[in-house]
């Protein structure tokens, strides 16, 4: 299975909270980030979002069917993201637009079987894949993009 980590791109300081829409930067980013996600996602991907603005208006810059879930909004479980996603067990791969802290905990257990956070730049992307090797499950850390190095 993968699974695609992508943070939102920058968004507006401003409340309530899940109505932050994003900048004109972060508008620039999401699209630099779907410009070069597109053509390397695999076609069955699913692309699952948060519910708040900000994480909306960067999917929507990849021009694909979405589908918002509650349980990705802001201050979402490492165990929540997972599930959604079908981790590690799921049929097809999966793209999240979602938050920190929440990501970032996301990919650290994944890479260590941790709780603590790793920081994720705004609009930028976490890849991981599973395989089985040996009966052993393994986490495989595809790629680490940032919109500002593309």
């Amino acid at each position: 299975m993968e699974l695609i980590l992508w943070r939102h791109a920058e968004a507006e300081n401003a409340s309530p909270d899940m109505t932050r829409a994003l900048t004109g930067r972060g508008r620039k980013q999401a699209a630099r980030m779907a410009d070069w996600l597109n053509p390397r996602l695999p076609q069955d991907i699913h692309v699952l979002v948060s519910p708040a603005t900000r994480a909306v208006q960067t999917a929507q810059a990849l021009g694909r069917y979405y589908e918002q879930l509650p349980e990705l909004a802001p201050g979402a479980s490492v165990d929540a993201v997972l599930a959604a996603a079908g981790w590690p067990d799921g049929a097809y791969p999966v793209l999240i637009v979602g938050h920190q802290p929440t990501l970032g905990q996301v990919a650290l257990h994944l890479l260590a079987g941790q709780e603590g956070d790793v920081a994720m730049r705004k609009g930028g992307i976490w890849w991981f894949q599973n395989r089985e090797r040996g009966g052993r499950l393994q986490v495989v850390l595809r790629a680490v993009a940032s919109p500002d190095w593309l």
